[in-house]
């Protein structure tokens, strides 16, 4: 395992050209994520979190700026150094679990066949089908094929296939996306326990909002760019009770860019600039000359932003 960040993205920009039109999906997007983390990506359809995980699962190429998983320059990988890193440093779960199965396969031959292709011996790759399938508590399905086994289970089979070859990281795209919210709450529960009991680094993307129950911090992609963090701690109550705390934080990027979040600017009517006070402990950001104010307008006013 590396002792560096699992994922560096670093001003990371993807322009798409379609007939002439220049489509900017990313616009200097930066993202760090530790070893053994577990989080995820939300933001709305267009925003870029679907270009991002195709640049992170090796799908896809970026234009600019840096993007590394577990040591691996996205920008300059071979074509037989990005198969090695697929097969490797990079697990994926699709939202439809079927895409990462073998209909006529076994549970335990689905688990085992990246074992088989990266030559692994027939015994280990038994013993570790065996460990998986017991972790994510579908034992049970070990001679089940694929259409024998219900969605949750299907997905759970998914995630053992994805992280048979011990992935540094695992990447699962909306995969709770077509699943009923008890059988949703099981997934994530086996995405924790892959997390808590095997280390493997989780980034999950996903536009469901739900997620944020499940995994420790949350990052919000706006117009191609990290527009916020939610962090969230466990804490004792004054009464001995655990409870999780849950932090919102604008993301400053090297330039020195917030994004302001919109009920901010809707609320305040900020739009073109706007006015901004260095104070010892904050920044004010106020309208500027000639946009809509509200109370005071002046310095520790309603419309201050700390």
């Amino acid at each position: 395992m590396t002792t560096e960040p699992s994922i560096v993205c670093d001003n990371l920009v993807r322009i798409y050209q379609t007939e002439g039109v220049e489509v900017v999906a990313l616009q200097g997007l930066d993202l760090l994520v530790e070893p053994g983390d577990l989080l995820a990506i939300v933001g709305a359809s267009g925003s870029g979190k679907s270009t991002l995980l195709n640049i992170l699962s090796g799908n896809d190429v970026p234009t600019a700026g840096r993007a590394s998983v577990a040591g691996y320059d996205l920008l300059e990988l071979s074509g037989r150094r990005r198969a090695e890193y697929r097969r490797d440093v990079a697990g994926f779960v699709w939202q439809q679990a079927s895409h990462g199965l073998m209909p006529f396969l076994s549970a335990a031959e689905n688990v085992a066949l990246p074992l088989l292709i990266s030559g692994v011996p027939r015994r280990e790759r038994t013993e570790r089908a065996a460990e998986l399938l017991t972790l994510l508590d579908i034992d049970h399905c070990r001679d089940h094929r694929p259409a024998e086994m219900s969605g949750g289970e299907q997905q759970r089979c998914a995630i053992a296939v994805a992280v048979a070859n011990r992935p540094q990281v695992l990447f699962a795209d909306e995969p709770t996306g077509e699943l009923d919210s008890t059988t949703a709450d099981e997934v994530f529960a086996a995405l924790r326990r892959t997390n808590d009991e095997l280390g493997t680094t989780i980034v999950i993307v996903t536009h469901d909002p739900e997620v944020a129950e499940h995994v420790d911090r949350t990052v919000a992609i706006r117009d191609g760019r990290t527009a916020s963090e939610t962090l969230r701690r466990t804490e004792l109550t004054a009464e001995g009770h655990e409870r999780i705390v849950a932090e919102e934080y604008a993301v400053l990027d090297r330039a020195g860019r917030v994004q302001l979040p919109r009920e901010f600017v809707s609320t305040l009517g900020l739009r073109d600039r706007v006015r901004l006070e260095l104070e010892p402990d904050h920044v004010g950001v106020w309208p500027g000359a000639g946009g809509p104010v509200s109370g005071s307008g002046e310095p520790g006013g309603e419309e201050e932003a700390r």
